[in-house]
């Protein structure tokens, strides 16, 4: 993959990103941290003790259940939409001109229903992986080969 001299790469998934910039060319990546977060985002059980609910029927005496919240999931999809916010300042910021985001598809789907204008101006391509557990060399080495 082409990832062009300055540009910004975003690892992430839905409990942490890290933001590169690309100190080398476009065809010897050398990736430098620029930013990075993660959220504490223990497991459903662990966040919610409430059983689901139940709801009464118009009809006579009968209750339906309601579907129980998955409090873990819903926390991925916030830490998406605030790291899409960020982009989003950053972007118009012009703290970067161009930016390649890599992250697991969940994550990607959410982060991109958030690009503003100015992000998805200076988005050069998208890769569906995560690669948010690797070393820097690793990453490195995975763009390279797409």
């Amino acid at each position: 993959m082409q990832v062009p001299h300055k540009a910004w790469v975003l690892v992430a998934d839905g409990e942490r990103f890290v933001v590169f910039e690309n100190h080398g060319d476009s065809d010897l990546i050398d990736l430098r941290v620029v930013d990075s977060d993660y959220t504490d985002n223990p497991a459903d059980h662990l966040q919610g003790s409430d059983r689901p609910g139940r709801m009464n029927d118009p009809s006579a005496g009968h209750k339906s259940a309601v579907d129980a919240t998955n409090w873990h999931v819903l926390e991925k999809q916030y830490f998406a939409e605030e790291t899409a916010a960020k982009l989003n300042d950053w972007a118009l910021g012009k703290k970067f001109s161009d930016l390649v985001v890599v992250a697991d598809p969940r994550t990607l789907g959410s982060l991109r229903t958030h690009y503003s204008q100015p992000v998805k101006a200076k988005l050069r391509r998208e890769l569906d992986k995560d690669l948010t557990h690797l070393p820097v060399n690793e990453v490195e080495q995975a763009l390279v080969r797409l």
